[in-house]
């Protein structure tokens, strides 16, 4: 049955679960945006939990798979996904960073994608990656992205070529999703697609195998054609590994067909006199940001790290904070920070430290997310603030677990893929978050969420 209206069927549209907790909020932000209502939880909902949210058509929970090993997938995945489908949705999404952070030994796709199509069983698999709006492109299965200004193929791409994990060396998804599974990897090109025959296609390869069929995105024609493709060849369902592109697409074949407002917009957010922003992030866009808000007054403040490491970490923590309570009486907006680029000795020397002090590197990793949780917890406990900012995918899942906060929802535009939120706790609205991935922002971020408006820069 169909919404009164349109030819959009009653109820969930999409389930989607996210790959860490910024890009979760990306993909939240992009159906919001064209006005279909989202919710994103961070914990597997009850029924409770979706009594309270009963008008929206799309549901998310955040995961922390991108930064997992295949083992932890195999051992989580299938009961979060499986959650999700019960709810009834005819696509589930599990949501992937736009410049496709991952590797067979780390975030693998690859195994999201064998575990996911389990539960679906349809008789393809999209993977739609590329989302203009973000400026990522996809051509002739290469993926591509925009850097100031600058187009690069993804294994020469500034950051993506020398990421500390998940390193891009190769820009043709099908090669590197190739080292992840062993499932058939098909594409759908754009020049099918611009000829309308997608569907055509479609049938061409689709078998009781579900492949996966990479689809390309390089302007709204084919961001358009490949949410029509999506949506109407979705059969009893899918499963589609995709980033937010695939919200983008099917929002604007839904507004094509009519069945959306023409002009989907966000609410601009109302200015705050301060915020409070810690940053796990190695990313060089991060870390203009963190100078830029430097040169602007902000009091920012390096965590250091060996002191968590080696047993003093209740002696920095307290130290950060209370630099930070100082700063934010005084006016200030506190930014706590452990890297500066991934040039910084912190990032540089960062697995020769954590082998010093005995830990394994994902350990090291998850104490830092864990420190700048708690310096955030205990500095909103003595300054009440309304707005806090996190920077790095792995430090907002723990920040936002450390505050109590069970809930998301989009409450105001900032930048793409980097909205202002509304935290909520057991449906009462408690604090506004922004969960930024490292790439996203210009110069300015920081200043432009305590603005609650786009700074130049």
């Amino acid at each position: 049955m169909s919404a009164p209206g349109n030819g959009l069927p009653d109820g969930l549209l999409l389930a989607w679960l996210g790959d860490d907790f910024t890009g979760s909020t990306d993909a939240m932000e992009a159906f919001a945006a064209a006005g279909v209502p989202a919710v994103l939880f961070l914990q597997p909902p009850t029924g409770d939990d979706l009594a309270r949210f009963a008008h929206v058509r799309a549901v998310g929970l955040a995961s922390t798979a991108r930064s997992q090993a295949p083992d932890w997938m195999d051992a989580e995945l299938p009961a979060r996904f499986g959650a999700l489908a019960a709810l009834g949705a005819p696509l589930l999404h599990y949501k992937v960073c736009s410049t496709f952070d991952s590797s067979p030994a780390i975030g693998s796709i690859g195994r999201a994608i064998d575990i996911g199509t389990r539960v679906m069983r349809g008789r393809w698999s999209p993977l739609l990656v590329g989302a203009p709006r973000l400026k990522r492109y996809q051509l002739f299965g290469h993926l591509f992205a925009v850097v100031d200004g600058i187009g690069h193929r993804l294994d020469r791409h500034p950051v993506m070529a020398r990421h500390p994990v998940t390193p891009m060396d190769e820009a043709d998804l099908r090669r590197h999703l190739a080292r992840q599974t062993a499932r058939r990897i098909e594409l759908i090109d754009m020049p099918t697609l611009k000829a309308g025959q997608g569907v055509a296609r479609v049938a061409a390869l689709a078998g009781d195998d579900a492949p996966v069929v990479a689809l390309d995105v390089l302007d709204d024609e084919t961001l358009r054609a490949a949410g029509e493709l999506v949506w109407t060849q979705r059969g009893d369902g899918l499963f589609c590994a995709a980033s937010s592109g695939l919200q983008d697409a099917l929002a604007a074949h839904w507004r094509h067909c009519g069945w959306l407002p023409a002009l989907p917009s966000l609410p601009a957010a109302e200015p705050v006199d301060v915020i409070a922003a810690v940053s796990g992030s190695c990313s060089p866009v991060t870390a203009a940001q963190i100078g830029w808000a430097r040169a602007q007054g902000f009091a920012v403040e390096r965590l250091r790290l060996p002191p968590l490491f080696d047993g003093r970490a209740e002696a920095e923590i307290e130290r950060v904070v209370a630099i930070a309570v100082a700063a934010a009486g005084q006016g200030r907006s506190p930014l706590v920070h452990s890297a500066e680029g991934p040039d910084d000795a912190a990032v540089v020397g960062f697995a020769a430290l954590a082998a010093q002090t005995g830990l394994p590197r994902d350990e090291a990793a998850r104490r830092i997310g864990q420190a700048l949780a708690e310096v955030m917890r205990r500095l909103l406990q003595r300054v009440p603030l309304r707005r806090v900012l996190v920077a790095g995918g792995d430090s907002s899942g723990e920040v936002a677990r450390a505050l109590g906060v069970d809930a998301l929802t989009v409450a105001a535009g900032l930048a793409p893929g980097a909205p202002l939120c509304q935290g909520w706790r057991q449906g009462r609205p408690v604090l506004e978050l922004v969960l930024k991935g490292g790439q996203m922002g210009a110069a300015s971020f920081f200043g432009s969420v305590r603005a609650g408006r786009v700074l130049p820069g």
